[in-house]
């Protein structure tokens, strides 16, 4: 296979500007595409099933885990700079786990896309033995082990 096809798309983005951040997302998940069709045993199988087999997670998945191991990072202070202005909402203390954040209500579309606007709803939606622990990583996997979005990326884009 031919490398400079491989990218190709990638210098697609350099050359036309206007295309989107998520379009690069894409570009960087057909790179891992392509690249699991390299090996010949699983170069017929769907890419799905070539990634469960590699025990291999999305790229989209792991986005997503390392976003929330640097929001643990932040909510636990294991970072000495100033952390994104995140607020824990007391409006509800009943519900989901004591770590609970207040999403700030962005209009802008660009917004959503910042660290400290698209990682709150999935913290949120954890649960406490996740968010309390020290083992935070283990417990994280543990917890989506069985997500479909581990090994499909499509389940991230729902636009």
């Amino acid at each position: 296979m031919n490398m400079t096809s491989v990218f190709s798309k990638k210098n697609d983005i350099k050359k036309y500007p206007n295309l989107h951040e998520h379009e690069a997302d894409f570009d960087a998940e057909d790179v891992q595409r392509r690249a699991t069709k390299l090996l010949s045993s699983h170069k017929d199988l769907p890419y799905t099933d070539r990634l469960k087999k590699l025990k291999l997670p999305s790229l989209e998945h792991r986005r997503k885990r390392g976003d929330m191991i640097e929001l643990f990072k932040f909510m636990h202070g294991m970072y000495t700079f100033k952390r994104p202005n995140f607020q824990i909402n007391s409006q509800s203390p009943t519900r989901g786990h004591s770590m609970k954040l207040e999403k700030e209500h962005s209009r802008l579309r660009t917004r959503s896309n910042y660290f400290s606007v698209r990682t709150i709803n999935t913290w949120n939606n954890l649960p406490e033995r996740v968010v309390s622990v020290n083992a935070f990583k283990a417990e994280l996997d543990r917890f989506w082990k069985d997500l479909p979005t581990i090994y499909d990326p499509q389940c991230y884009h729902t636009d």
